[in-house]
């Protein structure tokens, strides 16, 4: 087991255990299901410490075997755990994927009254570690439960208090809870951020000022529009068209890597870990963009939520030699 140190950054959300199916075959037919964990957030740590950002997670587990394997896999990637709470009430929650094609899949959650759900205000720290400089959160937890949704906003109040920088990815999920609340939730931790994550649909949920009908605007409108709620940054994540940013003032853009598609889930948050280990690291906008869609490529060409996010070697080696061979 790694010893994590003391962390830059700090996320805290809802981590699950995940059983999947192997490609093509459906959950009944399966003969066996491999065991993993993830969960928005802690993929989001797991792709920083991967990449060097020494990054915190705080959440709550079950007193059983899936809890344990959490905090086991956390801890082994490096990512610090000593905030998280072992929930001796309420069980770890599983996740089921299903993946009927590498480019379909299908998950169920098995979460109502879960460990995770049950995180709440007293359980961020107090006072936030001296250490960090950042605070990561995402629009999933908010969703999960009233005591969630305080710790969210427990957590940015304290973040803003002691000076650190906030990220927030939209992330909605529209099986948590009915758009209408979801819209004024998010656009209210939108609002509060330094930098906004958002595919196009999710941009169009926060109704950015200036904008009558957000379905009508490019892009860059979209994007330019959402830093008009508050944050200083936005960046706008297109999938196979690629991503782009308004930063300081200015908009990047850049395509998507090619990558062999294994499993999509999970390579928001890659991109997510890719842009942050950017910022983090002060690279300018453009190249926080080429690491994100470097860093989701990865994700993408393998199985898991987060088993593929790069180290930071793999982002330098890429494409270094033409046949995709490094001797």
């Amino acid at each position: 087991m790694m010893v994590a140190t003391a962390p830059e950054a700090v996320t805290l959300g809802e981590t699950m255990a995940v059983l999947t199916s192997p490609v093509g075959v459906s959950l009944r037919m399966a003969p066996s299901l491999d065991l993993s964990i993830a969960g928005a957030e802690s993929n989001v740590a797991i792709g920083l410490a991967r990449l060097g950002i020494a990054t915190a997670w705080w959440g709550r587990v079950g007193d059983d075997e899936l809890g344990r394997l959490i905090l086991a896999k956390l801890a082994g990637e490096g990512v610090n755990v000593a905030g998280a709470i072992i929930d001796r009430a309420a069980p770890t929650g599983v996740m089921f994927k299903e993946r009927r094609a590498a480019d379909l899949v299908r998950v169920s959650y098995y979460r109502r009254d879960s460990a995770g759900s049950r995180f709440g205000a007293s359980d961020v720290p107090d006072p936030l570690p001296p250490s960090a400089r950042h605070l990561h959160l995402s629009g999933i937890t908010p969703a999960l439960s009233d005591s969630c949704q305080q710790a969210v906003n427990r957590a940015l109040t304290a973040a803003r208090a002691a000076g650190l920088t906030v990220s927030f990815d939209v992330n909605y999920r529209a099986a948590l809870w009915h758009t209408k609340v979801a819209g004024q939730v998010l656009r209210e931790l939108a609002c509060r951020a330094d930098i906004v994550f958002a595919t196009r649909p999710e941009a169009e949920l926060l109704k950015p000022p200036g904008l009558s009908d957000p379905r009508a605007a490019t892009d860059e409108e979209l994007c330019r529009s959402l830093t008009e709620l508050g944050p200083a940054e936005a960046v706008l994540k297109l999938g196979s068209e690629g991503a782009l940013t308004v930063a300081e003032g200015a908009t990047h853009a850049v395509p998507a890597e090619t990558a062999p598609i294994v499993d999509l889930v999970g390579a928001g948050d890659a991109f997510v870990s890719g842009y942050l280990f950017g910022y983090l690291s002060h690279a300018a906008p453009a190249e926080r963009l080429t690491a994100a869609v470097r860093t989701a490529a990865f994700a993408l060409a393998a199985a898991g939520d987060w088993e593929g996010l790069p180290s930071r070697s793999d982002l330098e080696q890429w494409r270094v030699a033409a046949d995709g061979v490094h001797r």
